[in-house]
């Protein structure tokens, strides 16, 4: 069988690019902001300027020439087209066409005349283009008309001095021939001999000669060009429209907004996508919660049907209990980075509620004894129909933490587990290390028993560092949005160094998002007020949901062999 050669993601340049552009969409303010900007400066070019006309007209440039008819005769003769161009845009031009407005009433400099000119030539022509930008249709008719003839006025009053120069040379190279043959000829009476007679006759041709140069420089035809186009008043003012300058703003304000969010990435330390926080913290993912539409009655999914956020939850448990390193140990520290810890406690109860779902025995305790607040949240629903065999038990120790109060709490349809709430004590490191916590975690030693054990944020206090001897897998409760890279660094190298491994992480979505979620359905609901209580649990095991997990729930036992 031929193998097939598969190049891994990091290297994959596709899958480069989507991380890349998705993580500049996380940004999706600064797009708008950019967005913003540029059709506020499109808008502002297209109705905060000034209306501007733009005249054009078209010279024809041709050199002198003595019969434009002849076979063989060119009109290109000599012509640096580029030289022309800078004729037609020199101050000298400018100067005579600011006095041909002058007298026409439009007082003009001609650096100001100039500044409002463009000359161009179209390819493989002899035309000069004029086109002229000014603030009324009629000025710039005039002005353009005004600069093209100019232009010719100066070429042709160019070419004739020229015509003249070479005329004055001939004439001066003529009028000492002509002396010299004048004495020639009064020698020429006395008898003279035959080499004055042929020094006379080379005279007279070479006198003719330059007659004829004269005369033909006389002859030639001294036309500069044509104006090929007369200028027009324009009809429509120049430049793009609002349309077009909207959407050229618009595109402009996304670069500068992908501009922005770039900038905005590389100096963001948060994590910037999966495969970088799988890589800074050193363990797999998990799993990703998803953000539910409505925000959640209770801190319990399981059990509540139709719920996506359960459906993840169980996904969850059952990779923990197929992973060889909890499968082992089956205990498990659930905390976050640092800030609110109410993610991880939902998290940590929620997997509780996952595992007796798969006729798990559960202990699930509660080591946040700062800001104690599980057993509120999970006292709405009911508890007491199933007790693992540990509930029974009396308490350990001298009647404190943890052996005040347990709490079995029952989730409809999905089973049952043992909370052991948190409570304030004086010593928060001297209960974590007690004995009876080490009881409790060594409670999963038997089989079918697993140990959820909920910590403070690792980060905050060392309360989770202090637990993770005994309980040796971590999960960490994060939002990917607020997390950051040096945080997961950090927990990875605090869990390392305490004998601990860190089995994975949970990504939840951002608690404000939820709890505004939470703030809009109260406020759909009548009065505002908490939500009714609901009736006593559903004692037949199922919810009347379809999409519920039919194999992880427990079915009814008929009444002959209970």
């Amino acid at each position: 069988m031929t193998s097939v050669n598969r190049v891994p993601d990091d290297q994959d340049e596709p899958a480069l690019l989507r991380d890349q552009f998705r993580q500049l969409l996380r940004y999706r303010s600064l797009l708008a902001a950019g967005v913003v900007v540029g059709l506020l400066g499109g808008g502002y070019l297209a109705l905060g300027g000034e209306e501007t006309w733009t005249a054009t007209g078209e010279v024809q440039v041709r050199s002198a020439i003595a019969d434009p008819f002849a076979a063989g005769a060119t009109a290109d003769k000599g012509i640096n087209i580029g030289s022309e161009r800078q004729t037609a845009v020199s101050d000298t031009v400018g100067t005579l066409a600011a006095a041909t407005l002058l007298k026409a009433g439009d007082d003009v400099t001609a650096r100001t005349l100039l500044a409002g000119l463009q000359v161009t030539n179209p390819p493989n022509t002899l035309t000069l283009r004029f086109s002229y930008t000014g603030a009324t249709p009629e000025q710039s008719r005039a002005r353009a008309e005004a600069l093209a003839g100019a232009y010719l006025t100066h070429r042709k009053a160019r070419t004739e001095e020229s015509i003249e120069n070479m005329a004055g040379g001939y004439r001066a190279q003529l009028k000492p021939l002509e002396e010299k043959r004048d004495q020639l000829e009064e020698q020429a009476g006395f008898g003279a001999a035959d080499d004055v007679t042929s020094a006379r006759a080379n005279l007279i041709v070479s006198i003719s000669e330059l007659s004829r140069k004269i005369s033909e420089l006389k002859a030639l035809d001294t036309t500069p060009g044509y104006l090929n186009k007369k200028p027009v008043a324009p009809t429509t003012p120049t430049g793009a429209g609002l349309p077009l300058l909207l959407g050229l703003g618009g595109v402009v304000g996304l670069a500068l907004g992908l501009l922005l969010s770039w900038v905005r990435l590389v100096f963001d330390p948060a994590v910037r996508s999966d495969r970088e926080l799988v890589r800074s913290l050193g363990a797999p993912l998990l799993g990703t919660l998803p953000r539910e539409r409505v925000a959640p009655d209770g801190l319990l999914a399981i059990g509540r049907g139709g719920s996506r956020l359960a459906e993840e939850y169980r996904a969850v448990a059952f990779r923990l209990a197929y992973d060889p390193s909890f499968a082992e140990s089956r205990r498990l520290l659930v905390t976050a980075p640092r800030g609110d810890n109410a993610a991880a406690a939902a998290a940590a109860a929620n997997l509780a509620a996952a595992f007796a779902e798969m006729g798990r025995d559960v202990l699930l305790v509660e080591a946040d004894l700062r800001t104690p607040g599980l057993a509120g949240e999970l006292t709405r629903a009911d508890h007491g129909t199933r007790a693992p065999r540990w509930a029974e038990k009396d308490g350990d120790g001298d009647g404190g933490w943890p052996a005040t109060s347990r709490v079995t709490v029952d989730v409809p349809g999905s089973g049952a587990f043992t909370l052991i709430p948190g409570a304030t004590v004086d010593n928060v490191p001297r209960a974590l290390t007690s004995p009876p916590v080490g009881r409790l975690v060594a409670e999963a030693d038997h089989p079918g028993t697993v140990v959820i054990v909920l910590a403070p944020p690792v980060l905050s206090y060392a309360d989770a560092v202090a637990l993770v001897d005994r309980v040796t897998g971590v999960m960490i409760v994060c939002d990917p949005r607020e997390v950051h890279r040096g945080d997961l660094e950090r927990i990875r190298e605090i869990i390392s160094a305490s004998g601990g491994s860190v089995l994975g992480a949970l990504l939840h979505p951002s608690r404000r998002r939820l709890r505004h979620a939470g703030r809009s359905k109260s406020a759909r609901r009548p009065g505002g007020g908490p939500p009714a209580p609901t009736a006593g649990p559903d004692t037949s095991g199922t919810t009347g949901d379809p999409t519920e997990t039919l194999g992880l729930r427990a079915l009814p036992l008929p009444a002959s062999r209970r």
